[in-house]
């Protein structure tokens, strides 16, 4: 379990497991979120209000759904091609990096580069606590000889990384797989993608992973599975809602879609209303029309060109790419050349 922590830069190690620090947003902090994202048009919330305990389940169920490739081929290729991402990942740097993997969900993509890059430290930076806590453990189970240092947090809306021993005076290599980037919109993903220089500091390096446009159908299939994995996953963020900020949502008066938007590069997702209704949450009250979509998240899709424009805007360069073999997503090494 996650132990109650004194400060922003406390740890706590678990009776059978590595260290844990607690920096999730508080209630307070929740609930501006949701005002600012319910007063937009169209109304959206962050998508790491997806991810309590039980989100973080249903995202694990939905990346095994047979119309999610994205998961199944990140991972191969990543045990296929850790050798030479290490490789090129440690090149030129004289001190054994410390790995900080960004959303790092069930740790469980990362083990090919703890066993070729074979880093000083492990840290892993994610948004729920329930899921992090025995993630961490069976992976520091898996890997004995590489200290673990996980941290519940916004990783989008941290100022820095916490004071640790782990995290001093090693260069820091950053690892955000899984095509996250794309839950934020463009804007939002440069200035995230410079959060990350910062975070990361003095010569970092990032290996970040990104999936491409496709055919429509297709996409539109692997977020809206036919098990109904992505429904129940974006119905229970109105669970979430009702349960920690006094919301009073009926998931039955809403309705699941998943669609692409071919001017935005983008998968919509969205709980739709059904009928005009009101919602109290967060202390107001909320109006929705028939027909008004709450987005639930956006993935935007990125050919290799455009995101490595959006990449060199916010000051990174690229140093090597890995794709699968259907060129369906990349693998990209990028070098923040502000810090060099």
């Amino acid at each position: 379990m996650i132990l109650p922590l004194a400060g922003p830069t406390a740890a706590a190690k678990t009776e059978d497991g590595p260290e844990l620090v607690d920096l999730h947003p508080a209630v307070a902090d929740m609930e501006r979120l949701v005002i600012e994202g319910l007063s937009r048009h169209p109304r959206q919330l962050p998508a790491w209000f997806l991810y309590d305990a039980e989100g973080s389940q249903l995202f694990e169920r939905i990346c095994e759904q047979p119309e999610y490739s994205l998961t199944r081929c990140e991972t191969k290729l990543l045990q296929d091609r850790a050798g030479e991402m290490a490789q090129a990942l440690g090149q030129g740097i004289d001190k054994q990096p410390v790995l900080v993997e960004f959303g790092a969900g069930n740790l469980r993509k990362v083990g090919p580069l703890l066993e070729t890059l074979q880093p000083a430290a492990y840290v892993a930076l994610d948004i729920s606590a329930d899921h992090l806590a025995p993630a961490c453990r069976a992976l520091q189970a898996r890997h004995p000889d590489v200290p673990v240092l996980g941290i519940c947090c916004d990783y989008a809306n941290i100022d820095k990384l916490p004071t640790h021993p782990l995290l001093e005076d090693r260069p820091r290599i950053g690892f955000y797989p899984g095509s996250s980037l794309g839950n934020f919109d463009p804007a939002q993903a440069r200035l995230l993608l410079a959060h990350f220089a910062e975070l990361l500091g003095q010569g970092s390096r990032l290996l970040i992973g990104i999936d491409q446009p496709q055919e429509a159908a297709r996409l539109e299939a692997a977020y809206d599975d036919a098990a109904g994995v992505s429904a129940a996953f974006a119905f229970n963020l109105l669970r979430r809602l009702n349960r920690e900020l006094a919301g009073n949502f009926d998931p039955a008066a809403f309705r699941y879609e998943a669609r692409w938007e071919p001017a935005a590069s983008r998968i919509a997702m969205a709980l739709v209303s059904r009928r005009n209704q009101q919602v109290d949450l967060a202390g107001r009250s909320w109006s929705f029309a028939a027909g008004e979509p709450l987005i639930s998240e956006y993935s935007v899709k990125y050919t290799p060109e455009a995101f490595l424009a959006l990449a060199a805007e916010a000051g990174w360069r690229p140093l090597g790419r890995w794709s699968d073999g259907g060129n369906e997503l990349s693998l990209h090494l990028l070098v923040h050349s502000k810090l060099h």
